[in-house]
């Protein structure tokens, strides 16, 4: 066990690019995919995408719908209505939901320190949380940790996790009080 904050972000990856799995190509959660965790995959990989190339959000989710999502190797096919819906909430919400994962973050710790892909993760689960309200946060929660497990490690992965339930607990106290007030 080491002297560091478990709630601070993990130090900015440094390594080589092969350290990481390419979120551009498909990772394997790890639980059977389901259509709808497939497009939440398909989500970060877009954002991810939108993010590096500077490309709209629209040119990415027709570029997706058009050769990515119908990949042969994709079981099962991703939701085609989730995964747009999701790719361009995020995109259109995203100082919005920069400002509330900022929020979440240990101080001192800016967005851009983290890694692209860490970002592009926790952008799309906190829209989810902030937008589909017929989702229960602990099922964003527990999607997108799955999500995390095909891109991060398992220190990231408890990252993502901390930070989705703090903004959980932010946009949704209804569903999960804070912890303080559990303890009573």
């Amino acid at each position: 066990m080491t002297g560091r904050d478990p709630s601070a972000p993990p130090e900015p990856d440094g390594g080589s690019p092969a350290a990481r799995p390419d979120p551009t190509r498909s990772g394997r959660p790890r639980r059977q995919e389901s259509p709808r965790l497939a497009a939440r995959v398909a989500a970060v990989q877009a954002l991810y995408q939108i993010e590096m190339s500077g490309r709209p959000a629209e040119e990415v989710i027709a570029e997706f719908r058009d050769h990515r999502l119908a990949e042969a190797d994709r079981t099962p096919p991703a939701d085609a209505k989730l995964f747009a819906s999701l790719t361009a909430a995020a995109s259109v919400r995203r100082v919005d939901i920069d400002r509330l994962i900022t929020g979440a973050l240990t101080a001192g710790w800016p967005l851009d320190r983290l890694d692209s892909v860490m970002r592009a993760v926790l952008r799309a689960g906190a829209c989810e949380l902030l937008e589909f309200a017929d989702v229960p946060a602990r099922v964003v929660i527990d999607q997108y940790l799955d999500v995390a497990h095909a891109f991060l490690g398992d220190k990231e992965r408890g990252f993502v996790n901390g930070v989705l339930d703090r903004l959980a607990r932010e946009l949704r106290p209804q569903e999960l009080p804070n912890a303080a007030k559990e303890k009573r």
